[in-house]
């Protein structure tokens, strides 16, 4: 892990398009303000560790391929 030390309004980059900047340091809490594109996904921890249990649910249903496309089907009526 890399650790770094950073003032309000100081930046962090990650690759060439992602940008992270200190907005406030309030006591034990630190706002980051995040650019990134629109294809990169970001999530705090506990959504994306959220996500994560959800997609493994999903992939372990007996859900066959027939099922998935009726549904599919009805989805596609609503709109």
């Amino acid at each position: 892990m890399l650790v770094l030390t950073r003032s309000k309004g100081q930046k962090i980059m990650i690759g060439q398009d992602i940008v992270l900047t200190v907005v406030e340091v309030n006591g034990d809490q630190v706002r980051i303000g995040i650019e990134a594109p629109s294809n990169v996904s970001v999530y705090r921890e506990e959504i994306f560790n959220s996500i994560k249990e959800q997609n493994e649910i999903a992939a372990k249903s007996n859900i066959s391929e027939d099922q998935l496309n009726r549904i599919n089907s009805l989805l596609q009526r609503k709109k």
